[in-house]
């Protein structure tokens, strides 16, 4: 029979709450940095923005905001906030499925087209969650794995 430390790693409770913490917060920063990237571009009001561009945007700019915050404060588990990325893009998926579908609402479309029209597709969105499916799913979860990326290639570099 196997005691506590060896399931916990063989780490105290006081130091797994840590890890929670800074997972959460290190998520939560990954967050704001994207939600300060949709805040300039609501500012700036391009003409004709390129979803593919904002994609990109979605990825970069918390990454090096993750590979910055990496590298003045050097913590492990920012390397870990992929995880958080795909868990909330696994829920907005489900949520996705579970929306009813009708007239401009990608009414005959199978489970895997109502999530490609919804979260991937750049040109012809399905009309579900208002036609902001990259916004609300998609770009959420890039902010996230681009921030875990940028923090490891900083923590590669500090070791």
């Amino acid at each position: 029979m196997s005691g506590i430390g060896e399931q916990t790693g063989g780490k105290s409770p006081g130091e797994l709450a840590a890890e929670a913490f800074w997972f959460f917060a290190h998520s939560f920063i990954s967050l704001l940095v994207y939600v300060g990237l949709l805040g300039v571009v609501q500012l700036i009001k391009p003409q004709a923005p390129s979803m593919l561009l904002a994609t990109l945007l979605a990825f970069a700019i918390p990454g090096v905001a993750g590979w910055i915050i990496a590298m003045i404060w050097p913590n492990e588990i920012a390397r870990y906030v992929w995880i958080f990325g795909l868990i909330y893009f696994s829920i907005v998926c489900v949520y996705v499925l579970d929306l009813p579908t009708g007239p401009g609402l990608c009414e005959h479309c199978g489970a895997l087209g109502k999530l490609i029209e919804t979260l991937v597709t750049f040109n012809h969105p399905s009309g579900l969650l208002y036609g902001s499916g990259n916004a609300l799913g998609t770009w959420p979860a890039l902010a996230n794995i681009g921030y875990a990326l940028g923090a490891k290639f900083a923590l590669k570099k500090n070791v």
